[in-house]
């Protein structure tokens, strides 16, 4: 028995699945070598990753899905799932082998699970467009702490990035300890070492903001407030539209000093 490791990249996991046909083999379980050890007794082979390799792979399936489900694999694979690569891998094998009608074929249950994380992916991404919050900084950085359940944000970035095309902004996953920042002209990733940030809510530390961005907070929850009638507050109807753990994250939320 064999299971392939990566490096926990999506093109680390399209060269293990380049590697499996090229060996002809059928691995146990591909999994990231970051990850815990879940096998005794089993040949681990360790996959480094190569672009030219994970290229031919997507442009296979690229080329044998339809329109809609071309990023289905992405995404499903963002939900760091346990057990999400070998889902993907006998997709892969499906798909490659010439089976008709896969996308459809809900009968089959990585096909159905696949398709359903996805659309959990998706709708999360959704969700981080709706409740970002961006903090001004001394230094003029547009700054935001983030918490999604999923890595969602690579699918997060093309938004921003052309909204906020003439600002320097940095958008941070609390969780995962990385974000993108952006200078203006190109996006790269980044894992701040030193924060200048509270790591549970992602609030930027008094002395880093901005002179008026503690103004600016406190008239954004004083409109909320007063925009806000008692009589009608539907904390029920609120939650299903604003989930609860997002609320630490929004200023709206916050108690005024």
């Amino acid at each position: 028995m064999k299971i392939y490791t990566y490096d926990n990249s999506f093109e680390g996991l399209l060269t293990a699945v380049f590697e499996c046909y090229r060996r002809k083999d059928f691995p146990v379980d591909i999994c990231s070598r970051m990850g815990e050890q879940r096998y005794l007794f089993v040949e681990s082979i360790d996959i480094d990753t190569d672009p030219k390799k994970a290229e031919r792979v997507w442009k296979g399936i690229q080329s044998k899905l339809s329109g809609k489900n071309k990023q289905l694999l992405f995404y499903a694979f963002l939900s760091e799932e346990q057990g999400i690569e070998m889902k993907i891998y006998r997709f892969l094998r499906r798909l490659f082998s010439g089976h008709l009608n896969l996308e459809t074929d809900y009968g089959d249950s990585d096909v159905l699970y696949l398709t359903q994380t996805a659309q959990k992916v998706k709708k999360e991404a959704m969700r981080m467009l709706q409740f970002v919050r961006f903090q001004r900084t001394k230094d003029g950085l547009f700054f935001c702490g983030i918490e999604p359940r999923y890595d969602v944000i690579p699918l997060i970035l093309d938004h921003y990035k052309k909204r906020f095309t003439d600002q320097l902004w940095l958008i941070y996953d609390l969780q995962r300890n990385y974000g993108i920042y952006y200078d203006r002209d190109k996006v790269e990733e980044v894992e701040i070492s030193k924060k200048q940030f509270n790591t549970y809510n992602g609030q930027v530390k008094e002395a880093s903001l901005d002179q008026g961005e503690d103004f600016y907070q406190k008239l954004w929850r004083s409109y909320f407030k007063h925009v806000s009638i008692e009589e009608r507050k539907n904390l029920r109807l609120q939650r299903q539209h604003m989930p609860r753990r997002f609320w630490r994250y929004l200023p709206e939320k916050q108690q005024s000093n």
